[in-house]
């Protein structure tokens, strides 16, 4: 049975009435004001400065699987860390291979408070003390009863509310967190604009739910779960228990259910699919890309590779299997 349900097609309003204009922007305090969170909760609002118009987004994966998660996105102004569960110096290194400094990253927006996705949260704070990390209050206080993370980390918190839009130090980034079904504490997928760029990440998910497919449907760029082959998990050397874990509506997403998503919401303007958190035991790039490749002949649609070859520029989109302990290339997405 297909992990997601039909929703009517037409565009459903957001949970908050918020007009489209209107962005929460949060504004970081110096060393000598009070803790991030403090000022965000008394609800420090400011408007957003006029910047420049950006054709593209950068995106680069640092690692993506149970063994650690984190990636980049960014403008030629700097950008954000989504999750924190690669070693700093790992992120930083592959960084800087692009022209990356530190002092770009303006923060770390965590999705949920798996060790995977939040191990080195608190290293990337202490280093580097212009870099917040954002996430809900339920989340962060997860992160601090499920790992041995110093509490010092609340104050280098900025908490963030679900589908309430926010900006984050004056980048032209505007973030807005949605429920996605997981097993772990309140966690989040994040809606990424940039001008007219969309860029929607949902990295753990059991399933698509309805706030999940509204906000990735919207997006040209997908970064997606397809965590797991259905009959290599059945005959695969896991425990019971860990395979019903991860066959659960909160669990992880299967191949199949990951592509007739994708099937579903393709139009011409999805440029990329980059399918995230692949099961070293339980699945094969070569596979969950199968997966996506057949939903997709029955549209006519070939896609690419993302190796940007000739064949790839001609391709109607591009479909990209991270790698689950490598650093990717650095892509750059244009509409």
């Amino acid at each position: 049975m297909a992990k997601y349900k039909r929703y009517n097609e037409t565009r459903q309003p957001s949970l908050f009435d918020i007009d489209d204009d209107t962005d929460l922007v949060l504004n970081l305090p110096s060393q000598e004001q009070r803790p991030v969170a403090e000022t965000h909760a008394e609800g420090d609002i400011a408007e957003n400065s006029e910047t420049k118009e950006h054709k593209f987004l950068r995106f680069i994966s640092f690692g993506s699987g149970s063994s650690g998660n984190c990636s980049y996105v960014g403008t030629d102004e700097g950008g954000i860390l989504i999750d924190a569960g690669v070693d700093t110096k790992k992120v930083m290194e592959s960084l800087k291979d692009y022209g990356i400094k530190p002092e770009d990253i303006k923060g770390v927006c965590i999705t949920h408070d798996h060790g995977d996705h939040v191990r080195y949260a608190y290293n990337i704070v202490r280093k580097y003390k212009h870099i917040h990390i954002f996430c809900t209050n339920r989340a962060l206080n997860g992160m601090l009863r499920r790992h041995n993370i110093s509490r010092n980390i609340k104050e280098k918190h900025v908490a963030i509310y679900k589908e309430i839009p926010f900006t984050i130090a004056g980048l032209p980034l505007r973030l807005t967190a949605f429920e996605v079904p997981h097993d772990g504490t309140d966690n989040a997928g994040f809606f990424i604009e940039c001008d007219d760029l969309r860029f929607a990440i949902a990295t753990d998910i059991g399933h698509i739910n309805e706030r999940a497919e509204f906000y990735i449907s919207q997006a040209q760029f997908v970064m997606l779960e397809s965590n797991y082959d259905s009959k290599m998990l059945a005959t695969g050397p896991y425990p019971e228990y860990l395979k019903k874990r991860i066959l659960d509506d909160n669990g992880h997403l299967d191949n199949e259910d990951a592509a007739r998503f994708i099937a579903k919401i393709y139009r011409p303007e999805l440029k990329y699919v980059f399918l995230c958190h692949l099961s070293k035991d339980n699945n094969t790039p070569e596979k969950a890309r199968e997966a996506i490749c057949t939903q997709l002949s029955a549209l006519g649609i070939t896609p690419g590779f993302g190796e940007d070859s000739i064949s790839d520029r001609m391709a109607p989109m591009q479909l990209v299997a991270l790698p689950r302990f490598d650093t990717s290339r650095c892509y750059t997405l244009r509409p």
